[in-house]
């Protein structure tokens, strides 16, 4: 470097104050060194200008130094935060400060730029680069670091080393660069419009000047030790040095402006100089510099992949050209015509409003290629995208997603020709090796007011003048438009430039980069037509005859077409702009009618809805293609709207005002505030730096139930002029808080940057901007599926959602969940500063940057910086990440405490011990640079473990080889036994391949007898074998018996089934009451074996047909008899049998006389509980009947009976199907039983085989026994 014009770093400034600082980065800014570091911090003045510094070159130079080793850049800054998230596993965030116009848009971008592309750089180890290069020359380290104040408290643990490390430590205090030199003066009117040649010797003297130098400081005692530690460690490490050639290929696009180059105010000659002007080979068509950095690599990128496709064969092109034309979606003309060419570019005030310069290079090989037989575009970048990598496509999707959103959410404003109306918090994901693995994007309040209400002299969102302009014939008849701005009222009063005409080819070249088909590129571009056509409908009031006012749209051709677009029914889109509460009917009389304010009203809500929706639509869209499959670690980018003061401030400079607000407030605590407490928690002896704290300005806005967010929600407010008259009520004597004065409808309130006068005007209407339901509703109608997506509330058959938010109260939410995201975050600030008001370079208002100065509060920063610390980490994790500086402390350490062990390692480092200062928890580094220094010991320490890794693989690896060859050596060694074995072996092997044979034989005679078995099973069969009873099955050989018993059980079940199948329902319910009876008396009744040849007629009697039963049970709800018969019912006191009529129904049991058929007895079915008999031959049974008041009077029932196995099965079931559980079935030779107030024990006696077993058994009571004789 030849000349460094004034002071990197400000914290190192001699003599620090306010007009030195400023001096510095005036100094700084009219040279062209836009970015100036405090500390760690980056302060970027907008140039208003090009400055090529921001070429792939740049990012690889920056990707592998220190922050502090290269001149201030913003790259410096971003590859601090990269690398910080690699080696420490910690979230990131860089901030972007600054008021509108400062340039924190460009700035974002092109960190969006170096992240995507800091892996590009060369693969080779940078440390061992570094290494090598400094065995040389001496180590390359930054010269950076501050004097050390003075550290007391921990004098124990903070060692001096000796003169030779004082003298280093005195000789850090130096700047590392030349104090401010001269510098040209103010840039006035002739300079500003001097010439192109002139423009290109200013820009060679700068990058003469911008060289990058890595200073020597090996007359440090600390350098020394670490030029000796690399030396030892990279003694045999080859340096190579790499020359890349990069070549420009010839395309057909017009050359266009860079997108970083632009020109504000040109007089007449200058435009038609720069008309006339030819381009370079090589550069901008206006100031001839180099390629951007993203230009260049997608360059490069495309044209390895046009060298790809053109590779194949002709036949493979031809049918891929075959098949991408007959699925093009596109309509864009990739290869301008001549003419195009040929016609000057007029220039009319900024003539590149978005940064368009990269994704135009996305098209530049397809253009450049279509002189040969070529794929349509879009088959072109489906090939294209087929041999990129994940990083690659990553990469081009982030830059087509930026310059799409740029397209729909960016706008000129009076203060800003590029301004983005929206916030964004891009959170990059980045996995352990460096590579980004996905994006997300969130975005926070679009200005989705400017649709309807564009302030003059501003225009409205890039993407509709994109599309008037840019658009072809066909497309834009499609979407029934016209060429002529002029035309919409939305667009009235304001200009398009030339720029919008060739812009629109690269923002609809984004949307099929990024992956959206064709229809859904067809429905995006309808719906902005259908904003536009919206706001064209001119409502005419009408008076109806019942006297009510009421509306017409006097242009109905604007509602056909509008209504084509959104394949909706015209009639439902009238009334749903002119009839309230309308069920979205066809008909024309549905709903009360709206006037023509009313109306005209819901149609700007109608058109801001529709576009701010489309837009969160687009960022999902943009979220789902950019996704990471794995959670990774986060490094995110806050780009948030700037402070604004405009001549007439409304809603909307509320709402950013108090974002900014928020914003500066999230720095003052993280920073300001908590670095101070931190330092007098930890006991560091500290003089307190004041800064002005904006905690009372947010509370007056968001504080809950009076801040003014919560009073414009008070659901009593009903106009403007009471929610000021409640302000003022509930705000009057807030310090920050000013009345404008008795009649007028502001009010006052003092930011952090400025008093702004606030306008009440649409205050409550901008705060609840909501859609009726209705209107929702008919839209879902719509037959365009992104439009019904755009409206879920008006499907039908949703269920009716909570009530809408307010603005007021989604931008609060909003904010607070955004800081308290990037508050777990380490943060990395860029104060973005506006030079001069008028948009000019070489510009720099004093009084401006003074203003802006003060209310980012940067001096108590770089007071802070100066005299703080830079860095900190608690004890534990300090001493396990740098333990293994140390052989006492690695790789376990037994000497005692971690703060003993922490000072061990600060003793032997080769560092001023005074740059480290213990506290109470924490360990304080106060340095940059050594930190920087720190982390490069533990680099090259890790790089020794690693070989000692590697050194110890290879040993392993040699002694398994050697235990390889010597296992080898023993094979030889013994193969001669082998020759002497070969002739027994040659035996062995013929009479195995006689064995192989015979059982080979063997199993196919097994095979073919098992076969034939099975195949002459049916014919030998026996005739008349279905019955379940036949046992009849063909013999088989001995091998198959178990197989034959399978088939005989499988055969028997078959025929089981076949017999069930063939049985009616009643012979099923007889097989049910036998299987019941099975389960209950086999093997347990001697009896049962008799009663299961005789089948269950139930009705013995013919009952049921009974006449005078019929009467009978009709009183009684008995129609359905389960069992009837005569049977003897055995007396209690003689035990005599008495015939008697019992009648067994579904509901209960009934006892009645034989010849009068008069009931005796009904027992219920749920008053049985149990039936007892014995296991022998008898034909007895006794009913236990529970102890209910008839149980009590008439106990239990003693029945004799030939059926008795069929009464007590159905008995059994009808209980069980009366209670929902069985009853007991007890069967025993003794049991109890209840004749009403007394006990009786029947015993049964097996007499033998005599008389008696012809006839009834004997029974005989003896007192409370009975006897029976079997």
């Amino acid at each position: 470097m030849e000349q460094e014009i004034g002071t990197w770093d400000s914290v190192l400034l001699e003599n620090l104050s306010e007009d030195s600082f400023i001096n510095n980065i005036h100094q700084r800014y009219k040279r062209d060194h836009i970015y100036t570091y405090i500390g760690t911090s980056v302060v970027a003045l907008n140039p208003y200008h090009h400055i090529s510094e921001h070429s792939l070159e740049n990012i690889r130079d920056y990707g592998n130094k220190g922050i502090f080793q290269l001149p201030p850049h913003i790259y410096g800054l971003t590859n601090l935060a990269y690398q910080s998230l690699k080696d420490q596993s910690e979230d990131q965030c860089v901030l972007l400060t600054g008021e509108s116009g400062a340039g924190k848009t460009e700035t974002f971008k092109m960190i969006v730029n170096f992240l995507t592309h800091i892996q590009d750089k060369s693969h080779a180890n940078p440390l061992r680069k570094q290494s090598s290069s400094s065995s040389t020359s001496g180590i390359v380290l930054p010269s950076h670091r501050r004097a050390s104040s003075s550290c007391s408290g921990n004098a124990n643990f903070i060692i001096c080393k000796n003169n030779a490390t004082s003298q280093g430590t005195s000789s850090r205090r130096q700047s590392p660069s030349p104090g401010p030199g001269p510098g040209p003066g103010p840039c006035s009117a002739t300079q500003r419009s001097r010439s192109h040649t002139e423009s290109f010797e200013r820009q060679a003297r700068r990058n003469m000047r911008e060289k990058y130098v890595d200073f020597d400081f090996s007359h440090h005692k600390s350098t020394e030790n670490i030029s000796t530690l690399l030396e030892s460690t990279t003694a045999a490490t080859m340096t190579t040095t790499t020359t890349t050639a990069t070549t420009t290929p010839t395309h057909l696009h017009p050359t266009k402006s860079c997108f970083r180059h632009q020109q504000t105010q040109v007089n007449t000659s200058c435009t038609a100089n720069v008309a006339r002007m030819t381009t370079s080979k090589h550069g901008c068509r206006q100031c001839g510099h180099s390629k951007c950095t993203r230009a260049q690599s997608l360059e490069k990128e495309e044209r390895d992949a046009a060298l790809q496709m053109l590779r194949g064969s002709n036949n493979r092109l031809s049918s891929v050209s075959a098949t991408a034309q007959r699925g093009s979606c596109s309509n864009l003309n990739l290869v301008r015509q001549h003419s195009t060419e040929s016609q000057p570019q007029i220039s009319m005030g900024s003539t590149q409003r978005i940064s368009l310069y990269d994704a135009h290079k996305l098209s530049k090989v397809l253009g450049s290629s279509s002189v040969s037989p070529s794929p349509t575009p879009s088959a072109s970048s489906s090939l294209h995208r087929r041999h990129k990598s994940p990083s690659q496509r990553l990469r081009e999707c982030v830059t087509c997603a930026d310059v799409f959103l740029e397209a729909m959410g960016n706008a000129c404003t009076l203060k800003n020709n590029n301004s983005s109306r929206y916030g964004k918090l891009f959170d990059i994901e980045i996995d352990f090796k460096g590579d980004p693995m996905g994006v997300h994007i969130t975005h926070y309040m679009l200005e989705k007011t400017r649709i309807t209400d564009t302030v003059i002299g501003e225009r409205n969102f890039h993407i509709f003048y994109q599309l008037l302009l840019g658009a072809d014939l066909q497309l834009l008849k499609s979407l029934k438009l016209f060429r002529n701005v002029e035309k919409y009222e939305l667009l009235r009063n304001t200009t398009a430039i030339e720029e919008d005409r060739a812009n629109f080819h690269y923002t609809k070249r984004s949307l099929d980069v990024l992956g959206l088909s064709c229809d859904e590129i067809n429905s995006i571009f309808r719906i902005i037509a259908v904003v536009l056509k919206l706001g064209n409908f001119i409502f005419v009031p009408v008076t109806n005859i019942d006297g009510t006012e009421g509306c017409q749209i006097s242009n109905v051709y604007e509602v056909q077409e509008t209504a084509q677009l959104l394949n909706l029914d015209a009639q439902i889109l009238i009334n749903c702009l002119t009839r309230a509460n309308s069920t979205s009917s066809t008909q024309e009389d549905v709903g009360c009618e709206m006037d023509a304010r009313q109306a005209a009203s819901y149609r700007n809500t109608l058109c801001r809805t529709l576009y701010s929706r489309l837009f969160t639509w687009l960022v999902n869209k943009i979220n789902e293609t950019l996704k990471s499959t794995q959670r990774e670690k986060n490094l995110a980018l806050l780009d948030f709207y700037g402070f604004e003061v405009l001549e007439h401030n409304s809603f909307e400079q509320f709402a950013i005002n108090y974002s900014a607000e928020k914003t500066h407030q999230n720095f003052v605590l993280n920073v300001l505030r908590s670095e101070q407490e931190l330092y007098l928690r930890e006991g560091l002896e500290w003089s307190r730096i004041d800064y002005f704290d904006n905690e009372s300005i947010c509370e007056l806005i968001d504080k809950p139930s009076y801040g003014i967010l919560s009073l414009i929600n008070e659901p009593h407010l009903s106009s403007n002029e009471a929610l000021l008259l409640r302000v003022q009520q509930c705000c009057a004597g807030h310090p920050n808080f000013m009345t404008s004065g008795s009649n007028s409808m502001c009010f006052q309130i003092r930011h952090y940057a400025n008093v702004v006068n606030y306008s009440i005007h649409r205050f409550l209407e901008k705060n609840s901007d909501m859609l009726p339901k209705y209107i929702s509703a008919g839209f879902y109608q719509s037959k365009l599926s992104l439009v019904q997506s755009l409206f879920p509330e008006g499907n039908p058959r949703r269920q009716a959602s909570k009530k809408p938010t307010t603005l007021s109260s989604n931008i609060r939410t909003q904010l607070q969940t955004l800081l308290a995201s990037v508050k777990h975050r380490r943060a990395h600030y860029v104060f973005c500063i506006k030079p001069n008001e008028c948009k000019q370079s070489h510009q720099f208002d004093m009084a401006l940057v003074q203003h802006q100065v003060r209310y980012m509060s940067l001096m108590p920063l770089v007071h802070l910086c100066r005299t703080g610390h830079c860095y900190h980490l608690p004890h534990s994790k300090f001493f396990h990440r740098y333990k293994l500086l140390n052989s006492l402390t690695w790789p376990h350490f037994h000497g005692g405490s971690q703060v003993e062990g922490i000072a061990l390692i600060i003793r032997n480092l080769p560092l001023p011990s005074a740059e480290f200062t213990l506290g109470t928890k924490n360990v304080f580094v106060r340095s940059p640079r050594t930190v920087y220094e720190l982390e490069q010991f533990r680099r090259l320490r890790i790089s020794e473990l690693a070989v000692l890794i590697q050194k110890m693989f290879r040993m392993y690896h040699a002694r398994k080889r050697y235990r390889r060859m010597r296992h080898s050596q023993m094979v030889i060694s013994s193969a001669w036994r082998t020759w002497r074995a070969r002739e027994e072996y040659r035996t062995l092997k013929y009479k195995r391949q006689v064995k192989w044979a015979v059982d080979v034989i063997a199993r196919y005679y097994h095979q073919w007898k098992i076969r034939q078995y099975l195949l002459t099973i049916p014919l030998r069969l026996p005739p008349n074998t279905l019955s379940p009873l036949s046992s009849e099955w063909p013999a088989a050989p001995t091998f198959l018996l178990d197989a034959s018993r399978l088939l005989r059980a499988i055969y028997h079940r078959w025929k089981c089934y076949i017999y069930r199948n063939s049985f009616d329902q009643t012979a099923r319910n007889r097989m049910r009451e036998k299987v019941t009876a099975s389960i209950i008396f086999k093997d347990r009744k001697a009896s049962y074996a008799r009663s299961v040849a005789h089948p269950f007629v139930g009705d013995y009697v013919r009952l049921r047909h009974n006449q005078q039963w019929k009467k009978i049970c009709a009183e009684t709800n008995d129609q359905y008899v389960v069992f009837a018969d005569i049977i003897n019912k055995i007396a209690r006191s003689s035990g005599k049998f008495v015939p008697i009529l019992l009648v067994l129904s579904t509901s209960s049991l009934l006892l009645l006389d034989q010849r009068t058929l008069q009931i005796k007895y009904r027992v219920p079915a749920s008053e049985i509980y149990r039936m007892s008999l014995s296991p022998y031959l008898d034909d007895i049974a006794v009913f236990h009947v529970k102890a209910s008041e008839f149980g009590r009077k008439k106990g239990d029932f003693v029945f004799q009976t030939g059926h008795v196995i069929e009464i007590v099965t159905k008995m059994f079931l009808v209980i069980q199907n009366a209670i929902g559980k069985p009853p007991e079935i007890h069967i025993s030779t003794e049991f109890e039983a209840n004749f009403g107030q007394q006990t009786v024990i029947f015993s049964f006696k097996y007499g033998g085989m005599s008389d008696l077993a012809q006839g009834p058994p004997k029974v005989t009571r003896k007192a409370n026994r009975m006897e029976i004789i079997v």
